[in-house]
């Protein structure tokens, strides 16, 4: 296994392994040690079935099922089709989020396979440190945020971006500190999102807003907290959702993109850090 990283804090490309293949317990395990230090890994010409995706995705735990898949009704509910063409309305991911927060158990990490990349550039994504983007708050702000509950909403981006209608019951609606404890590594995490991050519990429709549009700018303009992944053909790319984001960059248009994603769901709810942050002070 050969690594080299793409920042000092965040994503790596990991070579000399084929995905394809039974991975010793011994090896998964030197490869998560990477994946918990770089949280984005990069995996360059890798040729997988889906049955192959699923199984190395299976090694991180039980596989997820998007909540869109019960509208769609067709296909494997296990594989979330990414693609974009000239005649798409919008590409999947285009702004900063995490993966389906409003879950009660949203993916612990997702990995997306592309196939087809645009034949005349683009179609890169970014990722950002979400350990970093509490880490460069004040202290006074870090206090403030570890005793803050927020809604995080499906409808937000499944109704409100792209126009789907919902299923019997509505999309997933769930609550989840504003700042979490990352369940392996241990440290503070910044959980909030514009994709589904709708209200902070308690305050009022001003001060929440208010409070949301500064931790949303605070991601997106920071460029330090991000790394660019530049996608090949037949990549897979691992993220770890509890501490990052990532935007998708729609630049390629009219060309075409397509990947299929696979994700795993965590193994508790997102819990918060407030002694944490007072042991931190």
């Amino acid at each position: 296994m050969q690594v080299q990283s793409l920042t000092p804090h965040l994503g790596a490309i990991v070579q000399g392994i084929d995905l394809s293949e039974p991975m010793s317990d011994a090896a998964f395990q030197a490869l998560k040690a990477v994946y918990l230090d770089y949280s984005v890994l990069v995996f360059p010409d890798q040729a997988l079935s889906q049955a192959q995706h699923k199984a190395f995705a299976s090694r991180f735990g039980a596989l997820h099922t998007h909540p869109m898949h019960a509208r769609q009704q067709k296909g494997d509910p296990h594989i979330l089709r990414v693609a974009t063409n000239a005649q798409s309305a919008y590409t999947a991911g285009e702004g900063w989020h995490t993966d389906v927060t409003c879950d009660a158990l949203p993916p612990q990490c997702s990995l997306l396979y592309v196939t087809q990349t645009p034949g005349d550039g683009g179609g890169d994504t970014l990722f950002a440190d979400m350990y970093l983007a509490f880490e460069l708050l004040s202290d006074p702000m870090k206090q403030f945020l570890s005793g803050l509950t927020a809604v995080h909403d499906g409808a937000l981006p499944y109704v409100g971006a792209y126009k789907s209608v919902p299923p019997e019951g509505g999309y997933p609606r769930n609550e989840h500190p504003v700042v979490v404890q990352h369940p392996e590594t241990g440290r503070a995490v910044l959980y909030v999102n514009s994709g589904f991050t709708s209200r902070i519990k308690g305050l009022s429709a001003r001060e929440s807003d208010a409070l949301l549009q500064f931790l949303f700018r605070h991601i997106d303009s920071t460029p330090k907290l991000t790394a660019r992944v530049s996608w090949s053909p037949n990549t897979l790319v691992l993220w770890d959702n509890r501490c990052t984001q990532h935007h998708s960059v729609w630049d390629y248009y009219p060309n075409s993109r397509y990947g299929e994603r696979v994700s795993v769901i965590a193994n508790e709810r997102p819990l918060g850090v407030q002694g944490l942050v007072d042991a931190a002070q």
